[in-house]
């Protein structure tokens, strides 16, 4: 029988209570996404890439105030796609959503960013309006998958230089389980290549010197091939792993913290200097009940996996205007 993965992979807005909107610039491949929780979430947020660019990751430590944010951003763009937040910010508070301060109400919206500047004009970057036209798009309908929102721009298997690598994009995925559900919406800009985590072999990344084949940048840097320089931050990984089951603050936190293993799982190398892999969770309660964090962690971890597969899975080839050639992974032989 077929794998009900391949048949319905279900989405992150499967999870009640979440929706998601992206932004794609048309001047050149960038964008944003947003997943919005209007009636706040419980949130959290793990960090295991060495050079990560975010925005208001503090306030979801658990032993913080705030219990609640009411969206995520994913950007593209480096450092000054965490501007699109601001559009975020304005789109929410204008509709009444936010922490009750007492002045008004105040959107609290964590982002992440990943770097997509080889990728045409880096001077044309996400910024407030895009986030706003990302929360403006924003529907509780299966997102849109590939070179769209935060993936627009994205490659992956940058390891043996840029020129040997292929298409990133972003993917979605969920899992059911006794009524409760969890989901994944992941933007894969890899230093490493993504993996089959059923297979364990590549799907995408580095090619072989003549660019027809997958070179498999785990068994090429054990064999002893020498990986180029690499631009400090110019990869990473970013998602949202979103629930509607109660959740706590540190469970939040454990969720995302487990959640990096289906990351582990799909992308090798990962977690690397060089990369900036950035994981959030939200508990929308919905459901009213949870399975219990072994579950959920095990949910948590699959979703991730699957999702990152799907980014890839999804991608389309492009052609810079510098002529840099990026293939989709529908394009090359394992």
């Amino acid at each position: 029988m077929p794998d009900r993965s391949d048949t319905d992979p279900g989405s992150i807005t499967r999870v009640a209570g979440i929706e998601v909107g992206h932004f794609t610039d048309p001047r050149r491949p960038t964008g944003c996404s947003v997943v919005i929780a209007r009636a706040g979430a419980v949130g959290g947020v793990d960090v295991r890439g060495a050079a990560p660019g975010t925005r208001e990751t503090d306030l979801l430590e658990p032993t913080h105030l705030v219990d609640q944010v009411h969206a995520i951003v994913l950007a593209g763009g480096s450092a000054w796609g965490l501007e699109a937040a601001t559009g975020a910010v304005r789109w929410l508070e204008e509709r009444g959503v936010g922490l009750d301060v007492g002045y008004g109400r105040l959107p609290l919206v964590p982002a992440a960013v990943l770097f997509d500047l080889p990728a045409g004009d880096a001077r044309i970057r996400p910024d407030a309006a895009a986030g706003y036209a990302a929360c403006a798009a924003a529907t509780r309908g299966d997102p849109a998958e590939g070179n769209v929102g935060a993936g627009a721009g994205a490659v992956v298997g940058k390891v043996f230089g840029l020129d040997r690598a292929m298409k990133g994009g972003i993917g979605t995925a969920s899992i059911t389980v006794d009524g409760i559900t969890v989901g994944a919406l992941i933007a894969c800009n890899a230093l490493g290549d993504v993996i089959d985590p059923d297979t364990a072999q590549p799907v995408a990344g580095a090619r072989t010197p003549d660019g027809l084949r997958l070179a498999d940048t785990r068994r090429a840097l054990l064999r002893g091939e020498g990986p180029c320089p690499v631009l400090a931050g110019s990869n990473t990984t970013i998602g949202v792993i979103a629930t509607d089951a109660t959740l706590t603050k540190a469970q939040a936190r454990r969720l995302a913290v487990a959640a990096h293993d289906g990351l582990a799982r799909s992308i090798n190398p990962v977690h690397t200097m060089s990369d900036g892999d950035t994981l959030f969770t939200l508990g929308t309660g919905a459901a009213g009940r949870t399975l219990g964090m072994m579950t959920l962690s095990a949910m948590a971890a699959e979703v991730t996996a699957r999702a990152t597969l799907r980014a890839v899975r999804a991608a389309r080839s492009l052609t810079t205007d510098s002529g840099l050639w990026l293939p989709c992974a529908a394009e090359l032989a394992p």
